[in-house]
């Protein structure tokens, strides 16, 4: 089968009835550049429009130890530069994310390994989350001074509660699988010799079910949860970017160094 590459071969589509999307930069711990998170409403649109594909696969190059260590932050310095471009950045993940939620086929995240940040953003995104034993997940912008966006808190909260969701964001801490699946943030905890086994084993079975009900009990479940909308909150997280905090997050990466903030 071919192989679609998008973002210089950063993001690969491996069109089948179970297809799999993979982040496909594993020297970069597949950190998700600028390219990658403008290549997404692209490849979903070869999804959409492709009507072999009955179930989807999100996945990762590198096998096991990192699924993504989020947002690129060696390209912060440019995507940040300025108000306009960080609005332009900041709204590229956003429609990124959205369109993974909206893609009319049922999203399974293959998580075996480190899966941060941005990284976390890509797979709350999935309709469900099938991880590895040994899978670590953090949601880290206290470390760089910033406020995680409106959009991906709502679906954080939406998994784990509000509670829990504070405790991530609070303290940018690694929690196990065990943990994430206690607290819903993942569906399912499988051995890591056994994960590519049973998500094809539940995505065959889902294959050969009704499409129109997947399409439409996707459509109604996330019709039922709608993004929140509220432009105070928005301004509090676009005003993270023009802050001391951040200024120290960004020296504090390029310096190897622990953020000092005041």
């Amino acid at each position: 089968m071919d192989v679609l590459t998008f973002a210089d071969g950063a993001l690969e589509l491996v069109p089948d009835r179970i297809a799999r999307i993979v982040i496909n930069a594993p020297a970069r711990k597949n950190a998700i550049s600028r390219r990658m998170w403008a290549a997404f409403p692209m490849l979903c649109d070869r999804i959409a429009q492709d009507d072999g594909i009955r179930v989807v696969l999100l996945t990762a190059a590198g096998g096991p130890g990192v699924f993504s260590a989020g947002a690129d932050i060696s390209e912060f310095d440019e995507v940040y530069a300025n108000p306009k471009k960080t609005r332009a950045y900041n709204d590229a993940v956003r429609l990124a994310q959205a369109r993974l939620q909206s893609l009319p086929r049922p999203m399974i995240a293959v998580i075996n390994g480190a899966c941060v940040g941005g990284g976390c953003g890509l797979v709350l995104a999935a309709d469900l989350r099938f991880a590895s034993s040994e899978a670590r997940f953090a949601i880290t912008p206290a470390c760089l001074g910033l406020a995680y966006s409106p959009a991906d808190t709502a679906q954080l909260v939406e998994k784990i509660g509000p509670s829990r969701a504070k405790d991530m964001l609070f303290s940018g801490r690694f929690i196990t699988a065990t943990e994430a699946l206690s607290w819903g943030l993942i569906d399912r905890m499988i051995p890591a010799d056994a994960l590519e086994l049973e998500v094809l084993r539940y995505a065959s079975d889902l294959a050969e079910l009704s499409a129109v009900t997947h399409r439409s009990a996707k459509a109604i479940v996330n019709g039922l949860t709608p993004p929140p909308t509220n432009a105070a909150l928005q301004a509090i997280y676009e005003a993270s970017f023009l802050s001391d905090d951040f200024r120290e997050g960004q020296r504090a990466f390029h310096e190897r160094r622990k953020p000092f903030f005041e």
